[in-house]
C-alpha cells in the first residue's frame, strides 16, 4: 500500500523498498519513537498512516508527526482521514500521550488532501522544510588524509 502513496504523490527521492520494513522494525524495536495504524473495513486493509513522536522546543511539548496517511482511492471521501486526525487531537487512544501539536508534509500537488488538512484546522507554517541527506560513505570511498580541526560536543545541563 505504501508504494500505491507514492507511485500516486511520489516522494522527490522514492524510498526504495526496504524502508517501510525497516521502519516498522524500528518502530516495534522502539515504540516510542511513534507507530503505525491502519485502516480496517469489513476484515480489509483500505489505508494506513505512521504517527511519529517529534519533541519540539519550540512548542514545548510533543508532536504528533503524520509521516505518511494514505487511504485506498474506493475508500476516500468518507472522512477516515478526519477521523484519524481528530483522534489523534482529543487524546482517545490512539495517541499515548499529550500532545502540544500535530504536525504532517502534504505536496502543493496534492490539492485534495491540503483541502482537508486546511478543513480541519491546519495551516502553512513560516518556516520552510529543509532537509540534509546523510548516509554511510560508500565501503571504497577513498580516505581525506587533510587535517581537520578537531570538534568537541559537551551536553548542556539544565
Amino acid at each position: 500500500m505504501w508504494r500505491d502513496l507514492n507511485r500516486e504523490d511520489p516522494s522527490p527521492q522514492p524510498p526504495p523498498d526496504f524502508h517501510m520494513q525497516n521502519t516498522l522494525e524500528a518502530l516495534e524495536r522502539e515504540p516510542f519513537r511513534g507507530f503505525p495504524v491502519v485502516l480496517e473495513l469489513e476484515g480489509r486493509i483500505d489505508g494506513y498512516a505512521l504517527l511519529i513522536s517529534f519533541w519540539s522546543n519550540e512548542l514545548g511539548g510533543e508532536l504528533c508527526e503524520v509521516d505518511e496517511l494514505y487511504v485506498k482511492e474506493s475508500s476516500r471521501g468518507r472522512g477516515y482521514g478526519q477521523d484519524l486526525i481528530e483522534a489523534v487531537k482529543s487524546g482517545s487512544g490512539i495517541w499515548p500521550r499529550t500532545i502540544v501539536a500535530v504536525h504532517l508534509e502534504v505536496s502543493p500537488e496534492n490539492q485534495r488532501a491540503r483541502d482537508l488538512y486546511e478543513r480541519l484546522g491546519f495551516r502553512p507554517v513560516r518556516n520552510s522544510l529543509m532537509r540534509l541527506n546523510v548516509s554511510a560513505p560508500p565501503e571504497n570511498a577513498a580516505s581525506n588524509d587533510s587535517p581537520r580541526a578537531a570538534i568537541s560536543y559537551c551536553r548542556l545541563d539544565t
